[in-house]
């Protein structure tokens, strides 16, 4: 296939160069449906040889097969592509009987322990170059601290234990070399500003929160990473599915008025002719702030999808429009503009 000329972005102030699409491989580890694994392999094959250099994933992803399936094939591209995963959770071996597979259809057979400490972050890091088969990754992400996951109650000692002493192994590991960013992954953008109590931070992938269809994230969170000169990248760039035909909105029926928001804001892309998907997917990088867009694709003929949406040309008065009827929030940075 035709290598594709994205554009990079600098992630915060170090030297790593992110195209501006990137793979997601949360779904490549079959999240509510199988994917079997020469799909998944071929799946990231596809998204190198397009020209995507940023791939990511984590221990959770189907309890450790998304990292064994992405770095299968990693390990044999030059050159290398950006790789992220993410600490918090380890993994324990679990008779699959009476294992915990949560959402996962093929997950291998693991329990996953909750550890944000000095010791866990450690830990963690060296369990998922074992898996991934490499000698390092680029960045890593602080997995799913906060609220959303673990309840107020629940998230206060384990913020402890990154407070006390997880983000010093951050610190260690990003300041030693063996990283070259450090950030938070989450699906809420509370615990990040949260997080800039505890020093600095490269990147933030945030998931659902800046999108198309929701800008919730735009102030304090997005202000304050420009003030703070970390980086964005955006996860969920379709809410679940709802951007893209889908009836899901944060992995939920989507209610009534997002239904009815949707809509609406489909109604302005039919009126310049772009489809839906592809003003979801090109939105969040109209944000100075955000370097990367990452959507999961289960196939390779999904990722030709993404690709397709990719490459249609959006007028800057699509943007503008939206703005005009009140369907972007106040503020939204676009061409030409802020909201």
């Amino acid at each position: 296939m035709t290598t594709r000329s994205f554009e990079k972005r600098r992630v915060a102030q170090t030297d790593l160069a992110m195209t501006t699409l990137g793979l997601g491989g949360a779904s490549l580890a079959g999240i509510f449906s199988a994917v079997p694994a020469d799909q998944a392999r071929a799946t990231v094959r596809h998204a190198l040889s397009a020209g995507i250099n940023y791939v990511d994933t984590a221990p959770q992803y189907g309890l450790g097969r998304s990292e064994h399936l992405v770095g299968e094939v990693v390990r044999e591209a030059s050159p290398r592509p950006i790789i992220s995963t993410k600490v918090g959770r380890q993994l324990r071996p679990v008779d699959p009987a009476v294992q915990d597979k949560g959402n996962w259809v093929d997950p291998l057979p693991f329990d996953q322990v909750y550890n944000y400490s000095y010791d866990g972050v450690m830990r963690s890091h060296e369990d998922s170059l074992q898996r991934l088969g490499l000698e390092r990754v680029d960045i890593l992400y602080v997995h799913d601290i906060g609220a959303m996951t673990h309840g107020v109650e629940g998230n206060k000692p384990l913020w402890n234990q990154l407070a006390t002493g997880g983000y010093k192994a951050l610190r260690e590991l990003r300041d030693s070399g063996a990283v070259k960013a450090i950030g938070l992954g989450v699906n809420e953008w509370q615990v990040c500003m949260d997080a800039f109590d505890l020093g600095d931070w490269d990147v933030f992938l945030l998931a659902g929160r800046y999108t198309l269809l929701e800008q919730t994230a735009l102030a304090p969170f997005m202000t304050t990473c420009i003030e703070r000169k970390a980086s964005v990248v955006v996860g969920g760039p379709f809410n679940s599915g709802i951007l893209v035909g889908g009836d899901k909105f944060n992995y939920a029926k989507a209610p009534d008025d997002v239904v009815a928001r949707v809509r609406a804001i489909e109604a302005v892309c039919k009126s310049f002719n772009v489809p839906l998907p592809a003003a979801a997917l090109q939105f969040p990088l109209t944000h100075p702030a955000v370097c990367n867009v990452l959507p999961g694709p289960r196939s390779p003929e999904e990722l030709d999808g993404i690709l397709g949406w990719w490459d249609v040309k959006i007028p800057k008065a699509l943007w503008s429009t939206l703005a005009e009827e009140g369907l972007l929030a106040e503020g939204t940075p676009i061409p030409g503009g802020a909201a």
